[in-house]
């Protein structure tokens, strides 16, 4: 078993040991159960919660909850399974770190498979991101909005425009994007962790309180009713879609699973911090879409907190907003981090001479820390949140990106590498039990990703083109 600060490699490993090379940041795990914990629940709960009670709208009383209880059993079996992919050989000796999944796609499927799974992990951070700065930007908008409603009436046109907070939130991000690494993130994510639990709790007040005021429980068991078949299919799909965005974290798992100090093994602490968050989580979904949809029935918003179903007392909408846009400034790092280290590793190991690529510059700032800047990370830190700031102000369509996201990256990322990666661990032979179970639920989990897929887009176009 690893030891803090100790990195033990094989040459298969490689291109995971090549980043620490040039890095003036030695690795020092110290992170724990609490720390792991942090990292999930900033990288989970975030702009999905927000959708689930839309979710639950279109797909009824029963299909709704079941479907994110269904999502949380299948997201608690990927990750138990991943966290086994991050010491190789042996998942609790090793002594090999896998530090990223896309290292440990490359170590057990192989080379194809790692590029196949190269744009498919990098399209979903980036997604992410992007789907971050719609929210936020939706957040701010929505704070004036109360404001204005609260100053003009209900009724008033208070209109914004989403660009000016979208360019804001990307400005902060240009400087937040300077944090070298995971391990120096810790009190981002805790910060951005408090903040989501903060929000989702008055999600759920709101709604609770909104269900007492109007004396009943609305709603019914087959959802919002649509103009046809074809167009309640469609959105029954788009919410399975934004149902599947708000679980995953496959992605980030073993970058978080990386920061943990040993002993007891990083799988156990792993497992452990995946059932905690996904229990959380789930509580939380479950009471924000429940009782999103209860206080407003037919005419649930798309968003729980922007979507302006609650008016009042409008300064707790402005703080729950404020609290939104607070964690999303953590989240947006903790998926934009794994792409940063994959890029900056690439082009290092492309560029060892490059004094642009590989040179660091001590800054020491009185009464602050000394800190390291390296020019290529900046420019290209850069040009990545203006990508994203750019493509987000293209497409600001809240349920449907987070439809299209969440169906496109279910699959692949959190269903199929995984529990291809297992078998080769495990060394399952074809058509035993176990493997004819795993294969039925990466199955099944397929059909769900296609189906969420297709009415996700056909939203998305129809949003575009309306």
């Amino acid at each position: 078993m690893g030891e803090e600060g100790e990195d033990n490699q094989s040459p298969l490993l490689a291109s995971s040991s090549s980043s620490t090379e040039v890095s003036p940041w030695p690795v020092e795990r110290t992170g724990t159960l609490w720390t792991a914990t942090a990292h999930v629940i900033t990288g989970v709960i975030g702009a999905g919660v927000l959708s689930l009670a839309w979710s639950t709208a279109q797909l009824g009383w029963i299909a709704g909850p079941m479907s994110m209880l269904v999502f949380a059993g299948i997201t608690l079996v990927s990750t138990n399974i991943l966290c086994d992919c991050y010491m190789y050989p042996d998942p609790e000796h090793g002594p090999n770190r896998i530090k990223s999944y896309m290292d440990a796609v490359k170590l057990y499927l192989g080379e194809k498979s790692h590029k196949v799974c190269g744009v498919i992990a990098q399209e979903s951070l980036y997604g992410n991101a992007l789907a971050y700065i719609i929210t936020s930007a939706t957040s701010i908008k929505a704070i004036q909005k109360s404001n204005c409603y609260h100053r003009e009436g209900h009724n008033a046109p208070c209109s914004y425009g989403d660009t000016p907070y979208m360019l804001l939130f990307g400005a902060v991000q240009v400087v937040m994007s300077q944090i070298p690494d995971f391990h120096n993130m810790e009190w981002l994510s805790v910060v951005a962790a408090i903040m989501s639990f903060t929000y989702s709790f008055i999600g759920f007040g709101l709604g609770f309180a909104q269900v007492i005021e109007n004396g009943e429980i609305k709603g019914s068991i087959t959802g919002v009713p649509a103009a046809s078949i074809a167009d309640k299919l469609w959105l029954s799909f788009e919410a399975l879609g934004d149902i599947a965005f708000a679980y995953p974290y496959s992605i980030i798992l073993l970058e978080i699973q990386d920061t943990l100090r040993s002993p007891p093994p990083e799988n156990k602490t792993m497992k452990k911090a995946s059932m905690i968050s996904i229990f959380v989580t789930t509580f939380f979904y479950l009471c924000c879409g429940c009782f999103g949809y209860a206080a407003f029935g037919n005419n649930t918003p798309g968003n729980l907190l922007t979507g302006f179903g609650f008016y009042e007392p409008y300064w707790l909408i402005d703080f729950a907003n404020a609290c939104i846009v607070l964690h999303l400034v953590g989240g947006y790092q903790i998926y934009s981090q794994p792409v940063f280290a994959f890029v900056e590793r690439w082009f290092t190991e492309k560029f060892p001479g490059s004094g642009f690529v590989n040179k660091f510059y001590t800054f020491r700032v009185p009464l602050l820390p000394t800190f390291q800047i390296n020019l290529f990370k900046i420019c290209f830190r850069t040009a990545y949140v203006a990508s994203t700031t750019i493509l987000a102000m293209i497409f600001p369509y809240f349920n449907q990106v987070l439809g299209v996201l969440g169906a496109l990256n279910f699959w692949p990322l959190a269903i199929y590498f995984p529990v291809e990666m297992y078998f080769v661990q495990k060394k399952i032979q074809p058509w035993t039990t176990k493997w004819i179970a795993l294969r039925s639920f990466s199955s099944v989990c397929l059909l769900v990703t296609i189906v969420g897929l297709i009415g996700s887009i056909q939203g998305l176009i129809s949003a575009k083109l309306g």
